[in-house]
């Protein structure tokens, strides 16, 4: 994960038009052994394409996927939710959960490097997902945000201009 970001400044930035609903569905493809054993509603809403580097655009809801899923694990019915919201010529990429959430007064420090908000006991990790995430998006020239309730809800936004 660390090396995945020291490289994310050196590589080539390449856009090109992306079919964002068989790209997340590939990723859910990816992470369907951590969905084993758990009782897993995943809703996938219809997503447009978008514009970006498909390589790094998959890392992205790599990430955020596998987040949803890690803070979900305490739930007794995960449920988590991909989707967009088209709003005035922008393309509101989203996942949501019910996992553990987060306070929002620390939402300033939840993408920088090796910010963790839960014990490592609670949840495993190092950190840099969501910086990984900020990273790429920053790249993109776009932006990325979150919204959460401590122990109901977070949802993790990426805006994409058309």
């Amino acid at each position: 994960m660390i090396l995945r970001l020291s490289r994310l400044g050196r590589h080539t930035l390449v856009k090109e038009r992306i079919d964002t609903l068989a790209l997340v569905n590939r990723v859910i493809d990816d992470l369907r052994s951590e969905t084993a054993d758990r009782d897993v509603e995943l809703t996938l809403d219809e997503l447009p394409e978008c514009f970006g580097d498909p390589a790094l655009l998959k890392q992205v809801f790599v990430n955020l996927l596998s987040n949803a899923l890690k803070f979900t694990r305490k739930r007794e019915r995960a449920a988590i939710q991909i989707g967009c919201d088209q709003l005035a010529g922008e393309k509101d990429y989203f996942v949501r959960d019910n996992g553990a959430g987060f306070d929002m007064q620390k939402a300033e420090k939840l993408f920088g490097d090796f910010q963790r908000f839960h014990s490592q006991h609670e949840f495993e990790g190092t950190g840099v997902g969501l910086s990984i995430v900020r990273r790429i998006i920053e790249r993109h020239g776009v932006r990325v945000w979150a919204r959460a309730e401590a122990g109901k809800v977070a949802t993790f936004y990426l805006t994409i201009p058309e």
